[in-house]
């Protein structure tokens, strides 16, 4: 026997529509960023920050709560003067790092291809839609 609240949640967990929302993780230019950092292991906030090259604090913090929640990582904190707080991939974040690893390869490849035609794009007279 289903109830209506147990049917409405299995009919929304197989709605290929939601995709969306995990496309919203691969599609934030922070996210991915992050989760490449933290491939490498366990970082701390400070150690993020450095190594994302842009990025706010503020910006830091939402995107590392955003990650957490979606259990793409864990917020470890340690009792000590000062406290030590520390951000590591979990299983499945690994697996998105594996999943867009060819994409940001791809965008380092491309990336000089895409300026140069940004670049002649931005230069041609009249770019206004037809």
């Amino acid at each position: 026997m289903t109830t209506a609240g147990s049917e409405s949640r299995s009919v929304q967990q197989e709605d290929p529509c939601r995709t969306r929302e995990v496309l919203d993780i691969v599609g934030d230019k922070w996210s991915l960023l992050v989760v490449r950092n933290l491939s490498q292991g366990p970082r701390r906030f400070t150690e993020l920050k450095r190594a994302i090259d842009g990025i706010s604090q503020r910006m830091l913090t939402v995107t590392l709560r955003s990650l957490e929640r979606d259990g793409i990582l864990t917020r470890t904190v340690r009792n000590v003067m000062p406290p030590h707080v520390s951000y590591e991939l979990t299983p499945m974040g690994k697996t998105l790092r594996q999943a867009t690893a060819p994409l940001l390869e791809w965008s380092t490849i491309h990336l000089a291809h895409i300026d140069a035609a940004r670049a002649t794009y931005d230069a041609r007279p009249d770019t206004s839609p037809a």
